[in-house]
C-alpha cells in the first residue's frame, strides 16, 4: 500500500510539473504572438524606428556590459601581489604583474609604478592623468544609450500624434463621429506609444546597471591608487626621499 501511494505521489508530482511546463510554454508562445501581432498592427514606419532604437541601444548595452565585466579586477589580490614584489625589491616584477592583469585598475597602477623614480608626487600625477583616460574609456557609448532612451518614447509620441491626426482626417472625410471611424487611428497611436515606452524602460534598466558597474570600478581604482602610494612608501621604493 505504501509503495502504491509513493508511486501515486511521484506520478502526481511529475504530472503537475509537466502541466506547469506546458502552461508556461503556451503562455510564452501566446505572449510572443500577441506582441508580434500588436507590432504589426501599429504603424510600421514609426514602429520600425522604435525597433531600430531598441536594437542599437541593446547592442551598445551588451558591448558595455561585456567590456566592464572583463575590466573588473580583484583589486585586493592585485595589491597583495604588487606588495609582495615591491617587498622583495622587484619593481619590474610589479610592473609585469600590472601589465599581465586586464582592466583599467591595473593599467593605472602600472602608470604609477612606471613613474616611481620621480617620487610620490610624480606617481600621483601619473595616476590622476591616466585615471581620467580610463574613465573616458569606461564611459564610452553611454551617450548613445542615453540618446536611444530619449528618442524611443519621442518616436512613440510622434506616432501617437500622427495617429490622432489620421483619426481626425477620417472624421472630416466621413463627416460622422463614430467609434469605428476613429478606432484604427487611435489604436495605432497608442501602440506606438506603448512600444516606445517599453523600449525606453528596458534600455534605462541596462543603463543604470552599467553606470553602477562603472562607479564600482572607479571606486576600486581610486582605492587602489591611494594604496599604491602607501605601499611604495612602505617598501622604500622612493629612494630619493
Amino acid at each position: 500500500m505504501r509503495k502504491f501511494l509513493a508511486l501515486l505521489l511521484v506520478f502526481g508530482v511529475a504530472s503537475f510539473n509537466g502541466a506547469i511546463q506546458m502552461f508556461a510554454q503556451e503562455a510564452e508562445a501566446s505572449g510572443f504572438q500577441t506582441l508580434k501581432q500588436k507590432f504589426i498592427e501599429g504603424d510600421w514606419q514609426f514602429m520600425s524606428l522604435v525597433l531600430i532604437c531598441g536594437i542599437l541601444g541593446l547592442a551598445f548595452c551588451i558591448e558595455r556590459i561585456i567590456t566592464l565585466n572583463i575590466a573588473t579586477t580583484n583589486t585586493d589580490k592585485l595589491m597583495t601581489r604588487i606588495n609582495d614584489s615591491l617587498a622583495a625589491g622587484d619593481l619590474e616584477g610589479a610592473k609585469e604583474i600590472c601589465k599581465s592583469t586586464p582592466g583599467p585598475t591595473a593599467s593605472v597602477l602600472y602608470e604609477g609604478l612606471k613613474n616611481a623614480d620621480g617620487g610620490p608626487e610624480a606617481v600621483e600625477k601619473a595616476i590622476v592623468s591616466y585615471g581620467g583616460v580610463q574613465m573616458g574609456l569606461l564611459e564610452k557609448g553611454l551617450v548613445w544609450i542615453s540618446l536611444f532612451i530619449a528618442i524611443a518614447p519621442m518616436l512613440g509620441f510622434m506616432g501617437t500624434v500622427i495617429g490622432m491626426i489620421q483619426a481626425f482626417d477620417r472624421i472630416q472625410a466621413v463627416g460622422d463621429l463614430s467609434p469605428s471611424v476613429v478606432a484604427g487611428g487611435i489604436k495605432v497611436a497608442l501602440l506606438t506609444t506603448v512600444f516606445g515606452l517599453i523600449t525606453a524602460i528596458i534600455l534605462q534598466i541596462f543603463y543604470n546597471y552599467i553606470v553602477n558597474k562603472i562607479d564600482g570600478i572607479v571606486g576600486k581604482m581610486e582605492e587602489s591608487s591611494i594604496a599604491l602610494v602607501d605601499v611604495m612608501a612602505d617598501n622604500k621604493v622612493f629612494k630619493n626621499i
